[in-house]
């Protein structure tokens, strides 16, 4: 019986087989990998800047500063006494 030659079994490419074509990449990383690690980032990031304001909101430099910029938040931070309860 005669071995089969490598030329004949490349020319035959069978319908059910995987679908294979190339896929750019750069060390590595695709850009269906970098896609998902910047979303996971950028959630996390999110994440971290929002604990680091809500921490942070009690200081009257970070009030004054990011937060009573923001539409809706100036008059939750705003500690104007009123003229009956002022002492002078």
């Amino acid at each position: 019986m005669p071995s089969p030659s490598p030329i004949l079994q490349a020319a035959y490419k069978t319908p059910y087989g995987p679908k294979y074509h190339y896929q750019p990449q750069f060390a590595g990383i695709t850009s269906k990998t970098l896609f998902r690690y910047g979303v996971t980032s950028g959630a996390f990031g999110g994440v971290a800047l929002f604990a680091v304001i809500f921490f942070a909101s009690g200081i009257p430099r970070v009030q004054d500063d990011i937060l009573k910029r923001f539409p809706g938040f100036a008059k939750l931070y705003d500690r104007s006494v009123p003229a009956s309860d002022s002492p002078f």
